[in-house]
């Protein structure tokens, strides 16, 4: 007798800045529910997040490093040419927390999406560095300098595929989970050229998304739109937010995955 296979779960782990630390809560929502995740796609900060944890380190780890999390980390200014981030330091700490491995060494399968600035066009990486690859999805325009990789000027993934769903189902996912952390209908006060920046991003990203529906299994929505994207306070109530999220959808989740195997 033949052995039913069970189905793969992908996650969409969608960009959203800070507010993309709910993933991290998300993601251990499934865990403590058994939920096995089989493999990840992510954009902009759920790539960061993705290859955190899809390097093996618990989301409760996670947690504890985006709470000690200072700007010094990861800022370092310049002149600005095409940003004022260089984003050096970011890439260290992407090396570090990822133990400089290529993507292909990670112990699940991730897919991490940028966008080509020069063509429009979406970028998918499965191979390479990862430091490399998640400093080119997390490149905010007019923020952070772009990210030059094999000729091409990458920015944020965001801008072209927020919530990568579509990329888990060219890898094979039966069962697509989509996490979007975008803000929706939320008044933001902006005070600086960064707000400005990350304001219309959200904006146009959240317009996008009006004429295009994520075509996921299971759509997970943090109720974290009242947090900015880019001021990095407030990451422990983020979390919560993201496992709160994630633990209301876990019924609907059993279900889905229980009827695909009746289907089998």
């Amino acid at each position: 007798m033949q052995t039913k296979r069970k189905p793969i779960v992908g996650v969409a782990l969608g960009s959203g800045g800070a507010r993309g630390f709910a993933h991290i809560g998300v993601l251990n929502a499934l865990e403590a529910h058994g939920i096995q995740i089989d493999m990840l796609a992510g954009s902009s900060m759920g790539s960061l997040i993705g290859a955190v944890y899809a390097n093996g380190i618990e989301p409760s780890m996670m947690g504890k490093l985006a709470m000690n999390l200072k700007r010094k980390h990861w800022l370092d200014l310049t002149v600005p040419s095409m940003g004022f981030v260089t984003g050096e330091k970011i890439k260290q700490l992407i090396r570090l927390l990822t133990h400089g491995k290529r993507l292909e060494e990670l112990n699940k399968p991730l897919a991490i999406v940028a966008t080509d600035i020069e063509t429009g066009e979406r970028v998918v990486f499965r191979e390479g560095p990862i430091d490399q690859a998640v400093r080119a999805s997390i490149s905010i325009p007019g923020i952070f300098v772009p990210e030059k990789v094999g000729g091409r000027l990458l920015v944020d993934g965001g801008v072209i595929d927020r919530v990568p769903v579509t990329v888990l189902r060219e890898m094979g996912a039966d069962i697509v989970i989509a996490v979007d952390v975008a803000q929706f209908d939320t008044r933001v006060e902006v005070k600086s050229i960064f707000d400005v920046i990350a304001q219309t991003i959200d904006v146009m990203e959240r317009e996008i998304l009006r004429h295009r529906i994520i075509a996921a299994d299971i759509v997970i929505r943090p109720d974290v739109g009242h947090y900015s994207s880019i001021a990095y306070t407030g990451v422990e109530e983020i979390i919560e937010l993201g496992e709160r999220a994630g633990t209301e959808h876990i019924e609907r989740i059993q279900e889905r995955i229980a009827n695909w195997e009746a289907q089998e």
